[in-house]
């Protein structure tokens, strides 16, 4: 029974990464025509990334 629900889990997680829909991050990387844009969740780069948790916690729109 929980195997199954981790299982699950875990497949709901990687929906998540993949959806383009509900992201709220988004980061530009490179400059001019070398621009490549990435799409995020905050809530996952807050908990991966002490880094991120700090930088992003403190509300500034960079």
């Amino acid at each position: 029974m929980f195997k199954q629900f981790f299982t699950n889990l875990s497949q709901n997680f990687v929906e998540i990464l993949k959806d383009d829909n509900y992201y709220d991050i988004t980061i530009e990387v490179g400059n001019g025509s070398n621009v490549k844009i990435f799409r995020a969740h905050k809530i996952i780069l807050c908990y991966r990334s002490p880094f991120l948790r700090r930088t992003l916690s403190s509300n500034k729109k960079n």
